[in-house]
């Protein structure tokens, strides 16, 4: 294939973008090539600078489960544009959309709107540490939890792009906070829970994860952690930014109860 023009805008890019590219997983560092630049979208398929042509199964990673531009969702985001984008204020748009979420997830009992995934979980861990007054978090290898210091130790981002475990800059004050565990260990876990006993406010994880590739909860693995939670006190935060209303309409929560 030609890459002629993507390999120029990628040299453009680094002129003035850090690395060349606004997110981690973009970097192509971990497939050994330089990034192509999607110029366009349609259905299934997604077309570079270039004009090469590729079948899409990222979806933008995650966002695009019904496909780029179809018609129904563009002839919507046109009809929203045309009242108004943001107003700073609450609207009856919010309260349905709550609805919504809340109906296909039993679960969950509230909903708070933010802009982005590392605000969702900075916001839930957060809760956590108020509520039950620790400071310690536990998370998995490999599980990204959003772009927050604390959340970047071991969490892929630092493999997909300079090809190390953990992300550089996150200061050592930061990570003693964190604990992390191997994904689907549960004996492991318990034992870290042991070895710190009170002193954890939440486990975070992907329900299955996503930065190290697509890796699915060993039966049991969601139980077992459910119920040392329930027995320690602890907050247990399932982190649905990739799975929900993407495994199933109900996310994780409705694939594996």
């Amino acid at each position: 294939m030609n890459h002629q023009k993507s390999s120029a805008l990628f040299a453009q890019a680094k002129q003035i973008i850090p690395g060349g590219v606004n997110s981690p997983v973009r970097a192509f560092k971990s497939v050994g090539c330089d990034p192509i630049f999607i110029e366009r979208a349609e259905g299934s398929r997604i077309y570079d600078a270039d004009g090469n042509g590729y079948i899409d199964y990222v979806g933008s990673w995650g966002p695009m489960i019904l496909g780029h531009c179809h018609p129904k969702i563009v002839e919507a985001i046109r009809e929203a544009a045309g009242s108004g984008a943001s107003f700073g204020a609450p609207t009856k748009k919010e309260i349905v959309l709550a609805e919504m979420v809340s109906e296909a997830y039993p679960n969950i009992e509230k909903v708070r709107m933010v802009s982005s995934g590392t605000e969702a979980t900075m916001s839930a861990i957060r809760l956590a540490r108020g509520y039950t007054g620790r400071d310690k978090i536990l998370k998995f290898d490999g599980c990204y939890h959003g772009h927050a210091d604390s959340l970047l130790v071991k969490a892929g981002s630092g493999a997909a792009t300079f090809g190390v475990p953990t992300s550089p800059g996150v200061p050592a004050d930061f990570a003693k906070h964190t604990l992390t565990a191997t994904y689907n260990d549960l004996e492991e876990t318990r034992a870290m829970v042991a070895a710190n006993k009170g002193e954890i406010a939440c486990i975070i994880l992907e329900p299955i994860a996503g930065n190290m590739g697509c890796v699915a909860p060993k039966h049991g693995f969601l139980e077992g952690l459910r119920a040392l939670c329930d027995s320690e006190g602890i907050v247990l935060i399932i982190d649905e930014v990739m799975t929900g209303f993407r495994v199933a309409y109900g996310g994780a929560q409705e694939r594996f109860g």
